[in-house]
């Protein structure tokens, strides 16, 4: 699939047609979520090295009063703010926000107390993709893109979009929203959204029958051929069908290798703790 987008000539057509898949996959999918989500209260657990997550969810999947929120040892948590940044070995924890093949645009809301996974909206509304993304989609904990921090001419002197670092696993698994799975970094993108800076970690999973073989973002194309060039081109285009402009990327469009994507990580830590700290005015943000 990550060969249909490869080339800006097919986008559209890509998301013309992904609608049917993915209304396909929510079909098969249904099996085994819709008793979960049709109810008003549900909980699920996993476990990530040795931290005891539970999720909760209320109200019905897809609408806006749908949430998923955590906790670890029988306690509340934040999912940003209380999931470690660090997984060891040179890993780190990426939270599931949506898994591939979806259509829900999910995200945890940083404005809203502990940090739950909500549905997205725009007047009201529940935002859905136009067609699925095709790579497990979420966010770094304790990481945060800076409002105030101006960027370099590599990227337009664009300033941080105010959110967690999002990353992109590219891996052969779907991975369950809200569910923490160690990644690997390997490389970066410097998406310009509406002209925030808008980085995409593009991890693989440490389960991933490949991930041995993957270190930098240049030997992802021998092993899952089309992915790097097809999520540019799909977060170039996934906004058009909404009369929005195509997405830009800085650094000559090029996807930066694994060095850069973890300086990113590091960098937006930073931030994050510099937040924390109140070095950094929060606004609206939820912090603990």
């Amino acid at each position: 699939l990550a060969h249909v987008v490869a080339g800006m000539g097919r986008i559209c057509l890509a998301l013309a047609l992904s609608a049917t898949v993915g209304h396909a996959f929510h079909a098969g999918r249904a099996l085994s979520l819709n008793v979960a989500r049709r109810g008003i209260y549900t909980a699920s657990r996993v476990s990530v090295a040795r931290l005891d997550l539970a999720t909760t969810e209320k109200g019905e999947f897809g609408t806006t009063d749908y949430s998923m929120s955590f906790t670890m040892d029988g306690t509340p948590i934040s999912p940003w703010h209380d999931i470690p940044l660090e997984a060891g070995d040179g890993l780190y924890n990426m939270l599931t926000e949506i898994p591939k093949m979806t259509l829900k645009k999910m995200e945890v809301a940083t404005k809203v107390e502990l940090n739950p996974i909500m549905q997205d909206e725009k007047k009201g509304k529940a935002r859905l993709y136009h067609g699925p993304i095709f790579w497990n989609y979420g966010c770094i904990p304790q990481t945060w893109e800076d409002p105030t921090v101006k960027g370099d001419d590599d990227v337009g002197g664009a300033f941080g979009d105010n959110d967690p670092l999002d990353v992109v696993e590219i891996g052969e698994a779907s991975l369950d929203m809200g569910s923490v799975t160690p990644v690997k970094p390997l490389g970066v993108l410097s998406m310009i959204d509406d002209g925030e800076l808008d980085w995409k970690l593009i991890a693989i999973a440490a389960s991933d029958k490949h991930a041995a073989d993957i270190n930098d973002v240049d030997d992802i194309e021998k092993f899952y051929p089309g992915t790097v060039s097809g999520i540019r081109e799909w977060f170039r285009w996934y906004k058009t069908p909404d009369g929005k402009p195509v997405n830009g990327f800085g650094h000559g469009e090029k996807a930066l290798g694994k060095d850069k994507a973890i300086e990113v990580i590091k960098e937006t830590n930073e931030a994050y703790k510099n937040l924390m700290e109140g070095k950094t005015e929060a606004g609206k943000l939820w912090l603990k």
